[in-house]
């Protein structure tokens, strides 16, 4: 009776003592007693691949945001409603949230670079396909495939990524990640704005079509899955085959198919004041339930929840559920406040927004450096705090703030992604055995996806109720008996008269153009109440930073049981 082991980089392994492997009761892998082969193609170049799987995910995470600039145009080109047409992003983000925990599972059926090559074709078929979409339900149809491939994408790229890179450069390679992943949504409205205005919006899918065909070509040259991995996935698959999860698939899909349309039509629908929120918010919570229940007990789970019994996995993924949230919410409200209020052009807007993607991309190589040197917590300490001072100054945020005034403000939040990001998905994954990283990465990312959607629900929904309560607060004082309010409307009705209309239809308009201003700066104050509650809700985090203790955090154990 022996066990494998695998010692510092990829790929090196020896036949170590009974005593040497007992952390991974999580695992249910079982290998042969052979020994594991080292790959016969040589070690591969992890820039190389790094940069192959780095065209996925930073391609479905561009996706995600760019057809929003696009919608007014879909909807008079496709004849569609507001409503109708937002479910061309809401197909997207549930196909999305569905596929990202089954990756693993898909992985070990498949192959792990087959389900990321098959993904990526996935993806660029739907790609094809939406620009070709001239009826909604087409439409819809194709972006729901393209999120099924983008998905997939991200967990696989982060699996591929941590077993391609030894132990001392996977926060590095984390950075790499971290980049793609949140400069996506950052560039991704900004790059669909101007395609929209220069091209067609069909353009912003068949754009990833030249720049897909070159990721799949370094995927398929670069990209081998190393031979312990291939080993560990036969013996799993062979128990998934025998064992197929069913009613795990069905509980998972019903229950986030459900929970992702409550965070997204939750607003639209006044939220538990409509039937199909409130019984689709119940379904997803028991279909939820049962899945735990189910998964506990399968005999080959297509979701690896035993990973929750590692403190630091649990806390980290956690963590990154909490901060992306706020993330994404951030990033929700600024473009807002920039076109709704400043007056900016969603070209304007997405140029305004580039130094926080500069701070990111500067910082994340630097924060990789940093991980080994510097404990994760104190990295992510740093991020919540950069990221409350930079929302913190958002809060002053006025109709006379400037693009400069803005730049600012974006620096501190560009840094505090890369201080949190990095160390966040480097940490919470450190301790998981190699055989599983699948499993962690695809639990990870699904938390952090729907982090963000939570985020955006609840501060969607605050904008909406603070806006109502700061302009019944602002209304209160605008009083025509007051002399200032006197003063500003007949100021204004004899602007108005100047340029030729009667006194009733100057005064009329006088009238509305202060209830404008009313409104204009009722907006204000939402904002600014939604930045400073952005702010504070960062520091929330650091009482938890405890639990990411540094003596759970050493070098990733990758072994498994061989009877």
């Amino acid at each position: 009776m022996r066990q494998i082991a695998r010692l510092g980089g990829a790929g090196v392994w020896r036949v170590a003592p009974r005593s040497v492997c007992r952390r991974c009761e999580m695992s249910s892998v079982a290998l042969p007693t052979t020994s594991i082969a080292r790959e016969t193609r040589g070690e591969p170049n992890r820039w190389l691949v790094t940069a192959a799987v780095s065209f996925g995910s930073l391609m479905g995470a561009i996706d995600a945001s760019i057809v929003n600039v696009a919608l007014p145009h879909m909807r008079g080109s496709l004849g569609t409603t507001v409503e109708e047409i937002a479910w061309v992003s809401t197909g997207y983000m549930l196909a999305t949230v569905v596929i990202m925990p089954m990756t693993a599972f898909l992985g070990a059926l498949f192959g792990q670079r087959q389900l990321y090559l098959g993904a990526f074709v996935t993806f660029l078929v739907g790609s094809a396909f939406c620009g070709m979409a001239r009826t909604l339900p087409v439409m819809i149809l194709w972006r729901v495939v393209q999120g099924f491939g983008a998905g997939a994408l991200q967990p696989t790229t982060q699996a591929i990524l941590r077993q391609t890179f030894p132990v001392k450069e996977q926060a590095m390679a984390m950075a790499i990640y971290a980049m793609g992943v949140m400069i996506g949504p950052a560039v991704g409205p900004t790059l669909g704005g101007w395609l929209v205005d220069n091209a067609s919006w069909p353009w912003i899918f068949y754009i990833n079509l030249p720049v897909g065909a070159v990721g799949l070509f370094m995927v398929v040259r670069y990209v081998h899955e190393p031979e312990d991995i291939r080993a560990q996935n036969r013996v799993r698959a062979e128990r998934q085959r025998a064992n197929l999860d069913w009613l795990g698939i069905g509980l998972l899909s019903a229950g986030l198919v459900m929970l992702q349309y409550v965070l997204e039509e939750g607003q639209r629908d006044d939220w538990f004041e409509s039937r199909t929120i409130t019984a689709l918010a119940f379904g997803a919570i028991a279909s939820l339930v049962l899945l735990v229940l189910r998964e506990l007990t399968a005999p080959a789970p297509v979701v690896n929840l035993r990973l929750f019994r590692d403190e630091v996995f649990t806390t980290g993924t956690i963590i990154g559920g909490v901060t992306n949230a706020m993330l994404m919410a951030s990033m929700f409200l600024l473009p807002l406040f920039m076109q709704e209020l400043l007056g900016f052009t969603g070209t304007q807007a997405g140029l305004a927004l580039m130094p926080r993607v500069l701070a990111m991309i500067v910082l994340s190589p630097i924060v990789g450096k940093l991980y080994d040197r510097v404990p994760a917590r104190f990295l992510v300490g740093a991020g919540a705090l950069f990221l409350f001072f930079g929302s913190w100054q958002m809060r002053v945020f006025t109709l006379n703030t400037s693009s400069s005034d803005v730049g600012m403000a974006l620096v501190f939040q560009g840094a505090g992604f890369a201080f949190l990001f990095v160390p966040l998905t480097t940490i919470a994954i450190a301790g998981v055995p190699r055989a599983l990283l699948a499993d962690a990465t695809g639990l990870n990312s699904l938390f952090r996806q729907i982090g963000g959607s939570i985020g955006i629900a609840i501060f969607t929904t605050l904008l909406t109720r603070f806006s109502v309560e700061a302009r019944a607060a602002v209304s209160a004082h605008v009083d025509a008996t007051r002399p200032e309010v006197f003063e500003r409307i007949a100021a204004m009705q004899h602007a108005l008269m100047a340029r030729g209309l009667d006194a009733h239809a100057a005064r009329e308009g006088a009238l509305r153009m202060l209830d404008g201003l009313v409104t204009q700066q009722a907006m204000v104050i939402t904002f600014e109440r939604l930045f400073e509650l952005a702010a504070v809700t960062f520091l929330v985090v650091l009482p938890a930073l405890v639990l990411l203790r540094p003596s759970a955090t050493g070098a990733p154990k990758a072994e498994v049981h061989a009877d």
